[in-house]
C-alpha cells in the first residue's frame, strides 16, 4: 500500500461503538478496521456502480446493442 489519506466520516452511533469495542477486544485500533473494512468493500461497489451506470446508458441510448441472432452467429452458437 502507498501512503495514507485522512478522510473525516460520519458513521451512526451504534457502527462506531462495535468498531470501539472490537478494537479494545483485539488491541488493535479502530481505524486498522476501518480501513480493512474499506479496502474489502470498493471492488465490489466499483462493479455495482458500473453495472448501474451500463444500464443508464442503455436506457439512454449510448450503448451499441446487438440482435440476439448476431450475438450468435458473432460467437458461433448458430443452431
Amino acid at each position: 500500500m502507498g501512503g495514507t489519506m485522512t478522510m473525516p466520516v460520519r458513521v451512526p452511533d451504534d457502527i462506531g461503538q462495535r468498531y470501539t469495542r472490537l478494537a479494545k477486544q483485539t488491541g488493535r485500533t479502530r481505524s486498522c478496521y476501518i480501513v480493512e473494512a474499506l479496502v474489502q468493500s470498493i471492488d465490489r461497489l466499483e462493479y455495482e456502480y458500473g453495472l448501474r451506470q451500463q444500464a443508464e446508458d442503455y436506457r439512454a441510448g449510448k450503448l451499441a446493442t446487438v440482435s440476439l441472432d448476431d450475438a450468435e452467429r458473432i460467437l458461433g452458437l448458430e443452431v
